[in-house]
């Protein structure tokens, strides 16, 4: 049984989110406070957790930073009501998984879920093989989350692994910012939205030259 944690303040959206998840088959734990989400998290039982950024005693930035920092790859998918690009990319680059804005639809935060758990799950791309990806020199492990590049291993961000992932299922094929946008996000954002040149860039400064190339009024292709 999935078990999904849930750390979120408003009675009211925990009610409704609960509910869903319940109904659509989860098992649900819910908290109200940083604290008790940080202590939580550390149980390996929970396969997600849906994370509210407001949260009394640990504010979800500073959850997300203790989770992550002991290296837990637990998924996870923030709510919150802040939805400026400079906002979402500070979430996603502190290691959440998925961003979904205030208020909100259950079915479009269901199926950001849904989008988490198949990523994670090993048994969710028979193609995949033993979970590694081998393109333009890069090697791959998603089961690991590590990135090798010729003999050295490259340190990314959690977002920075998603997008580098998406550019590797489809070597030499160019990629428009919004298919970059669905496949590494999960959900629609604006196209006309510089986060995939930010997190090109910064993947451009850690992996060898010209591994990822830009073709102009196009997108981007990961070299062949």
């Amino acid at each position: 049984m999935t078990r999904i944690l849930i750390a979120e303040d408003e009675e009211r959206i925990v009610a409704f989110v609960e509910k869903g998840l319940r109904d659509a088959g989860y098992t649900t734990v819910a908290v109200g406070n940083g604290r008790d989400a940080i202590a939580l998290a550390r149980d390996d039982s929970f396969d997600l957790m849906v994370l509210d950024l407001g949260l009394p005693g640990a504010d979800g930035h500073e959850v997300i930073r203790q989770v992550r920092g002991r290296g837990d790859r637990l998924p996870i998918v923030v709510l919150t009501a802040r939805t400026g690009v400079d906002d979402t990319v500070a979430t996603l680059e502190g290691g959440a998984d998925d961003h979904v804005p205030k208020p909100f639809r259950f079915e479009e935060l269901l199926a950001r879920i849904r989008l988490r758990l198949r990523d994670t799950s090993p048994e969710s791309d028979p193609a995949l093989g033993a979970g590694i990806l081998e393109a333009a020199g890069l090697r791959l492990d998603l089961r690991e989350r590590r990135v090798i590049a010729g003999s050295q291993s490259v340190e990314l961000t959690s977002r920075e692994f998603s997008l580098l992932e998406t550019l590797m299922r489809h070597p030499g094929q160019v990629m428009t910012r919004a298919q970059l946008l669905s496949g590494a996000w999960g959900y629609d954002f604006d196209p006309n939205s510089n986060v995939v040149d930010v997190y090109v860039r910064y993947l451009r400064n850690k992996l060898p030259p010209d591994v990822i190339e830009t073709v102009r009024g196009a997108g981007y292709r990961l070299r062949p």
